[in-house]
């Protein structure tokens, strides 16, 4: 199965801590959508969402991953698919000019209120920069708000996965 992760999954060792069998394809394009930390997560904390926006000029790049068809469930219970994530379908466009299909996930529930957690942040932006996007795209997710997590010790444990 081909995924396309664009939040924090596009960070691979949290990926393949979720789904081991994920291997990178490629970074891609994904038209007519704009990234959003909008999505409410379980911890009431904003998540990515591509959003879309109907505007050819907006878009979202993230990475396609192989999965084995045995883990979606496993990756669809960490998303929180029918619980503020659902499954689409995506044409995507890849960095050597051919294009693909792949799923992804997209928001139900959003909040644009809401701000990630400082750590949540971090995964996103250490998969970017993991996969070489363009500095002026992780410039813009390095400007989202993000607040601390009073929970003593979640973002130490969430960084252990970079050691």
């Amino acid at each position: 199965m081909l995924y396309f992760a664009y939040g924090s999954n596009m960070s691979t060792p949290r990926l393949q801590a979720r789904v081991p069998s994920a291997q990178i394809l490629g970074v891609a394009v994904l038209a007519a959508h704009r990234l959003a930390f909008h999505k409410i997560g379980g911890d009431g904390t904003a998540k990515c969402d591509a959003c879309h926006t109907g505007d050819a000029g907006d878009t979202v790049l993230g990475v396609v991953f192989r999965i084995d068809a045995r883990e979606k469930t496993a990756l669809d219970a960490f998303e929180g698919l029918g619980r503020g994530y659902e499954q689409k379908q995506v044409t995507l466009a890849m960095s050597d000019g051919s294009s693909l299909e792949a799923f992804t996930y997209y928001a139900t529930l959003i909040d644009d209120a809401l701000r990630p957690f400082d750590w949540y942040r971090q995964h996103v932006l250490r998969g970017a920069v993991e996969h070489g996007l363009p500095r002026a795209y992780v410039r813009r997710i390095e400007a989202v708000p993000a607040v601390a997590d009073p929970l003593a010790g979640r973002s130490t444990a969430e960084m252990m996965i970079y050691r």
